[in-house]
């Protein structure tokens, strides 16, 4: 039977249960993200959650750069904050609540992070032509999906959208139990 891909927001209460320090063993953030990432650099973290991923991006980054975490649930961005504020990332952290229909981000990025939430994005369509709008010339789109959730096929139909509005493949990064891509603009 082909998986179904949800239409449908993650609440805020279930991240507690894999936002913890022994997801670090599975999805270790350092590891992820410091290929594609740069002192300096200006990145969004869509679908940011609570801030798992942000507060590496923010190191990443450093004092040179700035994290637009965005996300579309006030409940995650106030953990988000806690979290930053507690890691002394807080200043190169910039919340941003999102619209069910638009991101609203207007300053270009160099990095846009999208993790297990692309598949959760009604228009998908709108949502990758807002993505490559944002991105500055060659700049990086990766996007992560959960095996779980995301069959091969659903993935490619991703891939096929990404080409059709002027991203270029450039690899598939292997992260455990997601299907993945980098797109460069």
């Amino acid at each position: 039977m082909e998986q179904l891909e949800s239409n449908f927001t993650c609440p805020w209460w279930l991240l507690f249960t894999f936002d913890n320090p022994m997801r670090k063993l599975v999805h270790n953030p350092n590891k992820i993200l410091r290929p594609y990432v740069s002192t300096g650099n200006t990145v969004l973290d869509v679908g940011c959650g609570m801030g798992y991923f942000s507060l590496e991006l923010a190191r990443l980054v450093g004092p040179k750069g700035k994290v637009i975490a965005g996300d579309l649930q006030p409940q995650m961005l106030a953990g988000l904050k806690k979290r930053a504020r507690a890691a002394g990332v807080q200043e190169l952290i910039q919340p941003h609540l999102c619209l069910p229909t638009k991101i609203g981000v207007t300053e270009p990025v160099d990095m846009i992070f999208a993790f297990w939430m692309v598949h959760e994005v009604t228009n998908r369509k709108a949502f990758m032509q807002e993505l490559f709008s944002m991105l500055k010339p060659d700049g990086i789109l990766l996007i992560v999906e959960p095996i779980i959730h995301v069959t091969r096929k659903n993935f490619e139909a991703k891939l096929d959208l990404g080409f059709e509005l002027g991203f270029i493949e450039v690899s598939h990064p292997q992260i455990a139990l997601s299907r993945s891509v980098i797109f460069i603009k």
